[in-house]
């Protein structure tokens, strides 16, 4: 089966600050359903498949999939990039847009804006996490099968490898990268609303309620719905973010 363009969740049980993350629930979904669900609106995205590992532990990700009817692969649980590379290829995906299971907010739009940016440019890789200025949560990232598979035969470090597009970033004179920045009304990049620890489920689900049901929310509707509740943000005020660079 080809698809032009795919999309891959990461997503695994055995986090170490909240184990079973993506499968937390709200009012009967899954994080990981309703980031499905947001991403299903991004027209542009041929499939959505779940890279996940090749534990046991893993086994409800691949039936939550199959639940959703989407896709899986299941590979190496520290070699990320290999991971995701090989769902690109069992898939026979050209591009991927590669997120990662612990963003269930992510934007459609935000998506959209990235895949036809990509597309408007000769590049191998597009992000719009490379210079943190979108909230965290809403990283996407946009990049050709071969860069990767380029990348992935050049031997990078196991830290590379760990996070997929680390020796891409790393290496600006072997690949075109190009990196998207903000627009003023969504640029809060010290604001995390990505799913690390109890206390960012507790603000997601703070969200989620304020929308009453609605999944098709933007960044934008987020960050003026904390405007008119600011008191929310002490929820997880107290977590501190990893950065990988």
């Amino acid at each position: 089966m080809t698809n032009p363009r795919i999309c891959t969740i990461e997503a695994r049980m055995n986090s170490s600050r909240l184990p079973g993350k993506v499968l937390l629930d709200f009012k009967g979904m899954s994080m990981l359903e309703i980031m499905v669900s947001r991403i299903k609106r991004v027209s542009e995205i041929g499939q959505i498949v779940i890279a996940t590992t090749i534990n046991s532990i893993d086994d409800p990700i691949v039936l939550e999939a199959k639940r959703l009817g989407i896709q899986h692969y299941r590979g190496s649980e520290n070699d990320v990039q290999s991971r995701v590379l090989n769902a690109a290829l069992q898939f026979g995906a050209n591009e991927l847009v590669a997120l990662t299971g612990d963003c269930p907010l992510i934007d459609p739009e935000l998506i959209e804006l990235c895949v036809s940016t990509f597309a408007a440019n000769d590049v191998d890789y597009l992000s719009n996490a490379g210079v943190r200025s979108y909230p965290d949560g809403m990283d996407t990232q946009v990049l050709t099968t071969s860069a990767l598979q380029r990348s992935f035969k050049m031997n990078p470090s196991d830290e590379e490898r760990e996070h997929v597009t680390l020796h891409i970033r790393r290496n600006p004179k072997e690949f075109r990268c190009m990196y998207l920045v903000s627009p003023l009304r969504t640029r809060v990049p010290k604001l995390g609303l990505t799913l690390d620890e109890e206390a960012d489920f507790k603000l997601i689900k703070a969200i989620l309620s304020g929308f009453k049901g609605r999944l098709d929310f933007s960044c934008a509707e987020i960050l003026e719905y904390i405007e008119r509740h600011p008191d929310i943000l002490a929820l997880n005020s107290a977590v501190k973010r990893k950065e990988v660079t």
